[in-house]
């Protein structure tokens, strides 16, 4: 076992994070097919942990299982990016409000430091940039001091990596990464003021023109015209 895999508790978690983090980064593709050995190989450890792993991949739905226990990467799909969509218009404006009212402190110093240097995602962001990005918005989340909306968003925005990915494979013009990155600032100076129904409204927008969005309506597309 290598010796980040030695941090992990057992071998099967680490595979689980490692394969987990190769399906949301696009390393894996969506539809690709899983040689069992040589990720195994590739990642340090044997195929019994890796079995193990994909197990808990699959009830995520990121991994396909057959009889066989052949394993391929779930496709994206039309209908559950539209269900992302659906969700985070709905419970992502309901954050940013009650974070506006019960922000504290802590949580504002949080935010301010995640907007630091921020930018809107390019074409090909890095592992460091998502997770930038990631961290503003769930400091946004945690403001809002709802625990089960917080672990809803946080399994939302893990199903919805794949398909920001997807939307960033259409460039996005340097005025709307400079609109996203002002979306970003709008939230942070909304909620700080208290602000629930500003907050709510500019995350509102920031939804409906995410990536998330434009993945959506790519695909919706694409079924569309695979229709007979």
């Amino acid at each position: 076992m290598t010796e980040t895999a030695a941090l992990f508790a057992t071998k099967s978690d680490f595979a689980y994070m490692r394969v987990r983090e190769l399906i949301l980064s696009g390393e894996l593709e969506p539809g690709a097919v899983i040689n069992q050995a040589v990720l195994a190989r590739q990642i340090g450890i044997s195929t019994t942990p890796l079995r193990e792993a994909l197990k808990r991949l699959k009830q995520q739905k990121l991994v396909e299982l057959d009889a066989h226990r052949d394993a391929r990467v779930t496709p994206l799909d039309a209908e559950e990016a539209r269900d992302l969509l659906e969700m985070r218009r709905s419970l992502d404006p309901l954050a940013a409000s009650l974070a506006a009212d019960r922000r504290t402190k802590l949580d504002i110093a949080e935010m301010r430091s995640s907007l630091d240097g921020l930018d809107a995602l390019p074409s090909n962001p890095t592992v460091q940039q998502l997770v930038a990005h990631r961290r503003f918005h769930a400091a946004i989340y945690r403001a809002s001091h709802n625990a089960l909306l917080v672990e809803t968003l946080d399994g939302l925005w893990d199903t919805a990596d794949r398909y920001r990915r997807h939307g960033l494979q259409v460039e996005r013009s340097p005025e709307e990464r400079a609109l996203k990155a002002r979306e970003h600032t709008l939230l942070f100076e909304a909620i700080v003021e208290g602000d629930g129904d500003t907050a709510a409204d500019v995350m509102r927008t920031h939804i409906e023109t995410s990536l998330g969005a434009k993945s959506a309506w790519r695909l919706a597309k694409s079924a569309a015209t695979q229709q007979p």
